[in-house]
């Protein structure tokens, strides 16, 4: 049997071994990500707690919320809550030395503020003053060169890191609702803030496919990994930031 010339070979073996590399790659990604969770059955159960609270009672207030409530007042409380983080944003970028974002962000919240009628309007936006990745605490200590740690999956809160996690108590000193002496407005506006969260995610419940768990782990470790980097990592999962 006469074989083929090595140059017909060539392109074949170029292709296998790019295969390869991208399996190994592929291989290596899961297992740090097993290594980082190594919290796994304990996850699971909290995770699968989560599961029904979301299934019995947020899932379904979510989705009448969307159904009743006119597009345009939608809209418009998502602009609120989003235009206050803008807040955590500046406190954030300030402490990462990202002085320049800080401006951006600053920006939005002023002109939004203002013009945008308490941020119901993202005026901001349509001056050309683009809504950023955002930035936490988490992503500060990160800066600063604190590990993410292992994987958490918390009560209620969702997927976090041992170094996330806390994290969200310091960003919360940031938030000007925690500061409203009214206890029953002060509730009722983080319920809504975590309903209009919810309501941005039904879209992505019927993406979702596979083990549950992990997809929401994958897309959050990832996710997170690609804002401490400002970016400099390809990330796959831009649309599922909220988990």
């Amino acid at each position: 049997m006469k074989l083929p010339p090595t140059t017909a070979l060539r392109p074949l073996f170029v292709k296998l071994l790019a295969i390869l590399s991208l399996s190994l790659s592929s291989a290596s990604l899961a297992q740090a990500d097993k290594d980082k969770d190594r919290l796994e059955a304990l996850n699971r159960d909290i995770f699968y707690v989560n599961e029904r609270l979301d299934h019995y009672a947020l899932r379904p207030v979510a989705v009448a919320y969307t159904n009743l409530m006119p597009d345009p007042l939608e809209k418009g409380i998502g602009n609120f809550f989003s235009n206050l983080n803008e807040i955590t944003n500046v406190v954030n970028d300030l402490l990462q030395g990202k002085f320049k974002q800080a401006g951006h962000d600053g920006s939005r919240f002023l002109i939004n503020s203002t013009i945008g009628v308490a941020g119901l309007f993202d005026v901001a936006q349509r001056a050309g003053i683009s809504k950023s990745e955002g930035e936490d605490f988490g992503q500060t200590l990160a800066v600063w060169g604190v590990g993410e740690g292992p994987y958490l999956m918390l009560p209620l809160y969702g997927p976090s890191t041992l170094r996330d996690a806390p994290s969200k108590i310091i960003d919360s000193f940031t938030n000007p609702l925690a500061y409203s002496d009214d206890v029953r407005f002060r509730n009722s506006a983080r319920a809504l803030d975590l309903l209009t969260t919810r309501v941005d995610l039904l879209e992505i419940d019927e993406i979702i496919s596979g083990d549950k768990y992990l997809f929401i782990r994958d897309v959050y470790l990832q996710r997170s990994r690609y804002l401490v980097n400002d970016g400099a990592i390809e990330d796959d999962f831009g649309d599922f930031e909220d988990y």
